[in-house]
C-alpha cells in the first residue's frame, strides 16, 4: 500500500520539493531503492550515489539538496536531520503493516495463579509467568521467554524469544528485550577468604525506565544490595555487560561489546562505542563520548569526547614503540637530571 508524499511530509514535516503525488510504499538504502522507496543522504561523501539513485523521493539536508537536486530526477524532501526524518519514515511505513502479537496465553506457557497478565497482553508458547509477576497491557512476552517471582513487565514492553528477566526485577512502558538478554543474573560478588572465594548474596534488583531496548545476549547483573538503575531511553546493543550497582543515566547509548563493571555511574546522553570498556567504581558526567575499543579507568568530569587506544600500527613498528613505552620511566628520570644539569650550569653563568 503507496502513501502520497504529500501526505507524508503533512506528518512528519520537512519542505517537499517534487509532484506531492508521488507515491511511496517504503524506504531503502540510496544503493537498493527503487521507484517505489524513499531514501535519504546524511553524508556528504554518497552524494554522487545519492544523485544517481533510482529512488522515488530523497530525504535531504537543505546543504545536500543544493548540490544533488541539480542532477537527481526523484522528489526531495529537505529536512534538518535526513537520519531523524527517515527514522520517523520507516516507523510510518512499519505501522502500516504491522506484526501484531495476538492477546491471550498459549496453552503450553506455564503461568503462575497468582501472577497478573493483562488481558490485551500476549503470552508465547512454552514461554514462564512466574508466581507474583506483572505483565502490563499489550506486553509481549514470546516463545520459552522466562519472567521470574514478582518482576513487573511495563505496558507494550516486548520480551522476544528466549528473553530471560529475572525475579523482582522491573522494566517501565515499550521496552525491547531482544533474545537471549539475561536481566537480573547474580552480579560478581565475593569476598576472598585465603584465596577462596566466598559468594556474597546478590539481593538487590535491576530497575528499567520507559522505551528501553536491550539487545541480544545483554546481561544485566542485579545489584548487591541496592538496585542496579537503566534509566529513561537508554539503548543497548548485543553482546553487552552490566554489572551489579550500576546507574546508566537517561538516553545514553552503547555499542556491541561494551563491558561496564560494577557500581560504575555514568550520566546522561553520553555513547559508548564498540567495545568500550569502563572500570567499576567511578563516574562519568552526562554527555560524554567514548569512542570504540577506550578503556575508561578513572572518572570523567568534564563533558567532552575521549579515546583511551593506542592506534594500530604494523607489527613490526607497534613492537619498536613498546620498547619506547616501557623505557618511558627511566627516559623521564635522565630528562629531569639533564634538565637539573643544564639549569646548574646555567646559574654557575
Amino acid at each position: 500500500m503507496g502513501t502520497r508524499l504529500g501526505e507524508l511530509v503533512e506528518r512528519l514535516g520537512g519542505q517537499l520539493i517534487g509532484d506531492p503525488n508521488t507515491e511511496v510504499s517504503g524506504v531503502a538504502p540510496l544503493a537498493d531503492a527503487g521507484v517505489s522507496h524513499i531514501s535519504y543522504l546524511n553524508n556528504s561523501k554518497l552524494r554522487a550515489q545519492a544523485a544517481q539513485s533510482g529512488a522515488a523521493a530523497m530525504i535531504v539536508s537543505s546543504a545536500d539538496d543544493e548540490i544533488v537536486g541539480a542532477t537527481y530526477q526523484g522528489a526531495r524532501i529537505v529536512a534538518k536531520n535526513p537520519h531523524v526524518y527517515f527514522a520517523y519514515a520507516a516507523q510510518y511505513f512499519a505501522s502500516l503493516d504491522p506484526i501484531v502479537a495476538p492477546a491471550g496465553i498459549d496453552p503450553s506457557a506455564s503461568v503462575h495463579p497468582t501472577a497478573k497478565v493483562d488481558p490485551s497482553a500476549h503470552i508465547g508458547p512454552q514461554a514462564t509467568i512466574e508466581a507474583g509477576a506483572v505483565i502490563g497491557a499489550h506486553a509481549v512476552i514470546d516463545a520459552g521467554s522466562f519472567v521470574g517471582r514478582d518482576a513487573v513487565i511495563g505496558e507494550g514492553t516486548h520480551l522476544f524469544a528466549n528473553a530471560t528477566f529475572h525475579a523482582r526485577c522491573q522494566i517501565g512502558k515499550r521496552g525491547i528485550i531482544h533474545s537471549g538478554a539475561v536481566i537480573g543474573t547474580d552480579g560478581f560478588g565475593f569476598a576472598n577468604e585465603g584465596g577462596v572465594y566466598i559468594k556474597i548474596p546478590q539481593t538487590g534488583r535491576v530497575i528499567i525506565g520507559d522505551d528501553v531496548d536491550i539487545g541480544a545476549n545483554t546481561t544485566v547483573d542485579r545489584g548487591a544490595m541496592a538496585d542496579t538503575i537503566i534509566e529513561d531511553g537508554v539503548k543497548l546493543d548485543n553482546l553487552i555487560q552490566i554489572g551489579h550497582n550500576c546507574h546508566i543515566g537517561a538516553h545514553t547509548a552503547m555499542a556491541g561489546c561494551v563491558g561496564v563493571a560494577g557500581s560504575a555511574t555514568i550520566g546522561k546522553y553520553c555513547t559508548f562505542g564498540g567495545a568500550a570498556m569502563v572500570s567499576g567504581h567511578i563516574t562519568i558526567v552526562d554527555k560524554v563520548y567514548v569512542t570504540a575499543g577506550s578503556l575508561v579507568a578513572n572518572s570523567i568530569k568534564e563533558p567532552g569526547q575521549y579515546t583511551g587506544f593506542y592506534p594500530i600500527a604494523k607489527n613490526s613498528d607497534w613492537e619498536k614503540n613498546a620498547v619506547l613505552l616501557r623505557n618511558l620511566t627511566s627516559m623521564r628520570e635522565k630528562i629531569r637530571a639533564l634538565e637539573k644539569a643544564v639549569k646548574a650550569l646555567t646559574e654557575q653563568k
